[in-house]
């Protein structure tokens, strides 16, 4: 199956319980649920992009504010449909946020499966000199240059005791 029409677009208001069904199904519970409801609250939120296909809701990614750095973003969570994964749209998300986050020169954050987050161009080897309260070789960045920045990372609130 190939998704057609827009690739992916930012979530619509009315389509919050779609993306909650869509991580619910993809993460088996509710704490990704809980930690988007978290950040949207919290006014962290910076923005949330859809793969529709249809009228469904098959693809997700939130990007919140980072405490520090300043205009930094975090990338969590992301989302595919089990019935739609394998197939690239993971990836295909992930090379489209990489290649803006490098072309707006804006820094993104995540922490997650390494193969997977690299094959979409995010980096761990640029990542390593970042401080973190998480482990830091679960950490990957995408955006400007070929640097390996070294910054203490504070997440958004909502992240606090995950």
């Amino acid at each position: 199956m190939v998704a057609q029409g827009d690739f992916h677009r930012e979530l619509r208001k009315g389509e919050e319980a779609k993306v909650d069904r869509l991580l619910q199904r993809a993460f088996g519970g509710q704490d990704e649920v809980r930690l988007v409801h978290k950040l949207r609250k919290s006014k962290a939120m910076a923005g949330e992009m859809v793969v529709p296909v249809g009228d469904d809701i098959i693809g997700y990614y939130a990007l919140s504010w980072m405490r520090a750095p300043k205009n930094w973003l975090c990338l969590a969570p992301v989302a595919v449909d089990p019935d739609w994964q394998g197939q690239g749209q993971g990836k295909r998300m992930m090379g489209l946020l990489s290649e803006w986050a490098r072309l707006t020169g804006t820094y993104v954050v995540v922490l997650g499966e390494v193969a997977f987050y690299e094959k979409g161009g995010f980096s761990q080897s640029r990542a390593a000199n970042l401080q973190s309260p998480f482990p830091i070789e679960y950490t990957l960045i995408a955006g400007p240059g070929n640097d390996a920045p070294s910054q203490e990372l504070r997440y958004p609130a909502a992240f606090d005791g995950l």
